[in-house]
């Protein structure tokens, strides 16, 4: 959420301009994984495999999704502070949160399949889930943070209740009710037809929240704030690590069965399991205490990037979808729009996948890109805080 996360003074409080640097870093560190996963889209790559290159060049990019959700939560916690007013907090929650919707479902459509054809592909993905869980926080703000907090961490643990739901309503209504639950939670029921949804509400709206609860953490001093982000953080590695290897070691074992580090890491993600959730949040929570005193030329080109997460994300589709062209003219004379339709899921034919150098090399061409054209937008903002509307992106 661009515009948020002011640093905390001694007293506690929310004090001067200075935003708290450990979110944008991490936020910018999130978005910089998000472009090799998206890069991974047009190149034709499947979501992992087999090969430790592609199953490492997926998994890596698992802490986009949640670090979005959850750093959300906290700069939601923290932009309440520095305006003073829920009121004003839930409005714009509101009105940020549809217009996160309306984006999804229009420009960055757009972006993904150079496409205005709506007739037989919709994509509900993170930016869609992001927006709604914004309007639902519009109600959420008005509990303590600690409560908001721990209904947030009680969503994520309890989810596989949600795909219950639909089941206890009548015979005769459960299908409709059914295909409306899967926007919340996936219970088994069809969807409307041409409609992908990849990210449902539940648990995404506990990560939020639970997000939204952490944010008072930051509040505390230096040295309290670093020890609590270091227990919550590495407690989280050390229950997924203990977790997962016991259900790991419960399954049956055949010749085909992957090696146990894939094991390990292929947890669930659509929708996110707790195990998921452990793993990736986890390591997030713990690097914050190093994000607060990083610095160097890496640190300061992730911070500008997470001062306009919203900039960066709608301007990288749109740039690693001609880039892609690019690539494809010089590899095979053409364009080959028509195996974009459907992206993010792409439908190139296996002799034409870029190798994984060719993948890397257009990742780190389109981030310096984008970290150029971040730069000069996030300045554009410091100079121009009477146009408002430059909050919402």
């Amino acid at each position: 959420m661009s515009g948020i996360g002011f640093a905390a003074g001694p007293d506690g409080k929310i004090s001067g301009q200075a935003r708290i640097q450990s979110i944008d870093i991490l936020r910018g560190l999130i978005m910089v994984l998000m472009v090799i996963d998206h890069v991974r889209v047009y190149s034709g790559l499947p979501p992992g495999g087999p090969s430790p290159g592609i199953f490492f060049t997926r998994w890596i990019t698992h802490y986009c999704a949640p670090g979005f959700a959850f750093f959300a939560g906290t700069s939601i916690f923290l932009y309440g502070i520095r305006l003073g007013n829920k009121g004003m907090l839930a409005r714009y929650l509101v009105t940020r949160g549809l217009l996160l919707v309306l984006l999804e479902l229009t420009v960055i459509r757009i972006f993904w399949t150079f496409s205005v054809d709506y007739s037989e592909f919709v994509l509900l993905g993170v930016i869609w889930m992001l927006g709604w869980c914004m309007v639902l926080m519009a109600a959420f703000i008005w509990l303590r943070p600690m409560t908001t907090g721990i209904i947030g961490l009680a969503i994520i643990v309890f989810q596989d209740l949600f795909a219950k739901i639909p089941h206890l309503v009548s015979e005769s209504s459960q299908q409709s009710f059914g295909r409306f639950w899967e926007l919340i939670y996936k219970s088994g029921f069809e969807t409307w037809p041409g409609i992908s949804i990849l990210y449902v509400i539940v648990p995404w709206i506990g990560v939020m929240a639970a997000g939204y609860g952490f944010g008072s953490i930051l509040l505390l001093g230096p040295a309290r704030r670093r020890k609590i982000c270091l227990g919550i953080g590495l407690s989280a590695i050390a229950l997924f690590l203990v977790i997962a290897s016991i259900f790991i070691s419960r399954q049956p074992v055949d010749a085909e069965t992957p090696p146990f580090i894939f094991q390990l890491l292929n947890q669930r993600k659509y929708p996110a399991s707790q195990l998921y959730l452990l793993m990736t949040l986890g390591p997030l929570i713990a690097l914050i205490p190093w994000a607060e005193k990083a610095g160097g030329k890496l640190s300061g080109l992730l911070k500008v990037i997470g001062q306009v997460p919203m900039f960066f994300y709608l301007l990288h589709i749109l740039l690693i979808h001609l880039t892609a062209f690019v690539v494809n003219v010089i590899l095979y004379g053409a364009v080959h729009q028509e195996w974009y339709q459907s992206a993010p899921f792409t439908q190139m034919p296996e002799e034409y996948r870029w190798s994984l150098p060719l993948l890397y090399l257009v990742f780190a061409v389109d981030v310096v890109l984008l970290f150029a054209a971040c730069r000069w937008y996030a300045g554009y903002k410091r100079s121009h805080p009477e146009q408002k509307w430059l909050k919402y992106i």
